[in-house]
């Protein structure tokens, strides 16, 4: 188990399924075990015998608990069980001004990137893209860098992220750090829950979509005006997706040419974030210094709450 990167003791997680519910009945005691090994006192938020179709509970049931659990006094992180779908059925339900008022740390990933982008446009509070019980905390053998980038992150009020981005043009430009998962990027366009971002560095990644799709909808935040508005865009994993013959060459690199080309702002990639094992934690809504010599990168993050209090300051 990881043994040096630890929260604050007594740290208490709460545990909710705003989304979909865990396939594994395995999963949610593999990943209270683990957090319960870093100090943490574990509250669930969630009964993992409760399903309603594809989600973990009905509705009403999942809104009424993250509010719960944002209402919580002993409650530090609310930690969301998995992505899928499901946040957007409860935007317009989200007490979004409360739950910044609460202090929590509000933690997923995916779909949760709904919930991001809806605190961000109605509050301006930062909350965090990273890891969640499935399959981060889950699994058998959870990734010490996950882990790690994790609890550092969320335990001091700035971090910094190294990454190498071959092709990737050199540059020491900052500005509000913001976006996740592309597809729900896209599908809060022209909503009260996209923010409006002026001088933003925009992380984004993506699975199991093709990279005409990707193409697609970056196009779409292009012609919506919204990319105009970033200094730059930073790619994360793009995975799982599947090229046929029919593609004549057109892989995601020759997409990412074409945006190069297109979009008229510098696009990175290499950002340890998505699908995927390892991936760091991102403050959505902090405030990121990006630094980098054409292929080593540095993200440096700061402006955002953390556990150890106080939010050290950074200049766009």
């Amino acid at each position: 188990m990881i043994t040096n990167s630890h929260p604050p003791a007594g740290t208490c997680v709460a545990i909710i399924a705003p989304g979909g519910y865990a396939a594994d009945e395995n999963a949610l005691p593999r990943a209270i075990a683990a957090l319960r090994s870093f100090g943490c006192i574990v509250k669930l938020f969630h009964d993992p015998a409760e399903r309603h179709l594809r989600f973990g509970g009905s509705d009403e049931t999942r809104i009424a608990r993250l509010h719960a659990a944002a209402a919580d006094p002993e409650v530090d992180i609310v930690l969301a069980l998995r992505g899928g779908y499901g946040m957007s059925r409860l935007l317009p339900a989200i007490d979004f001004q409360a739950l910044a008022a609460s202090g929590k740390l509000f933690v997923g990933h995916s779909d949760f990137t709904a919930f991001h982008l809806g605190m961000l446009a109605r509050t301006g509070a930062v909350t965090f893209a990273g890891p969640m019980v499935c399959d981060d905390f889950s699994r058998e053998e959870p990734s010490a860098f996950t882990l790690q980038k994790f609890w550092r992150c969320v335990s001091a009020p700035a971090c910094t992220i190294e990454f190498i981005g071959p092709g990737s043009p050199p540059a020491d430009l900052a500005g509000t750090l913001w976006g996740g998962n592309l597809t729900m990027v896209t599908h809060l366009l022209g909503t009260p829950y996209f923010p409006t971002v002026y001088g933003g560095i925009l992380f984004l990644e993506d699975v199991n979509e093709h990279p005409y799709r990707v193409e697609r909808m970056l196009l779409q935040l292009w012609h919506a005006g919204v990319l105009a508005r970033q200094k730059a865009i930073v790619l994360g994993d793009f995975s799982a997706y599947r090229l046929s013959d029919y593609d004549n060459g057109y892989d995601f690199d020759a997409m990412l040419r074409y945006l190069r080309e297109t979009l008229g702002l510098p696009v990175w990639t290499g950002l340890p974030f998505g699908h995927t094992r390892d991936k760091v934690t991102l403050p959505v809504g902090g405030v990121g210094r990006l630094v980098s010599d054409g292929e080593s990168c540095r993200l440096e993050i700061g402006s955002y709450p953390s556990l150890g209090g106080g939010v050290y300051a950074m200049r766009r």
